[in-house]
């Protein structure tokens, strides 16, 4: 039942046009990696009025990715306004802003933690686990800032992460 369950998945019209979609995403990604032009526009025409929940399935999928730049970064961001989305999309947008050390964007990470404190354990998590000093700090100055506002179990939690 199961693998029936997984073939109706694929062959869903909305998984097809998240796919879709990711493709021109990844095939402009190889573009900006080869390009040294900083100017140059892209050609992709990306459906920017797909359902939160497909852009949720993108980003899942371009975090597998092992590296989007930061041209491509930028323009994921620009194209579906992703501050401006839910938090279920700013969490992975906030993971691939990880991910991937675009420090363009570590306002977002901060931003994220601050109001979205139950959700942003995880990146706490992520933040730590990079070894990165930047990313370090960053998640320790945003739990100094809220952990008075946390849940206790919260900030039992990310305190065992950070010290």
């Amino acid at each position: 039942p199961l693998l029936e369950e997984s073939r109706t998945w694929k062959e869903n019209r909305l998984v097809l046009q998240v796919n879709e979609e990711v493709s021109k995403w990844i095939h402009l990604n190889q573009k900006n990696r080869k390009s040294r032009r900083r100017k140059k526009q892209h050609t992709e025409e990306f459906d920017e009025k797909i359902l939160p929940d497909q852009l949720i399935l993108l980003l899942d999928l371009l975090l597998d990715e092992k590296t989007l730049s930061p041209r491509t970064l930028h323009y994921l961001l620009n194209t579906y306004r992703l501050q401006n989305q839910d938090a279920e999309v700013r969490h992975r947008w906030c993971e691939l802003v990880v991910k991937h050390k675009y420090a363009v964007a570590y306002k977002d990470v901060e931003t994220f933690l601050h109001e979205d404190q139950a959700m942003g354990v995880y990146l706490y998590g992520e933040l730590m686990v990079n070894e990165d000093a930047r990313q370090q700090e960053l998640a320790r100055k945003c739990f100094a800032a809220v952990r008075e506002e946390m849940d206790v179990s919260c900030v039992k939690v990310v305190g065992e992460m950070l010290f």
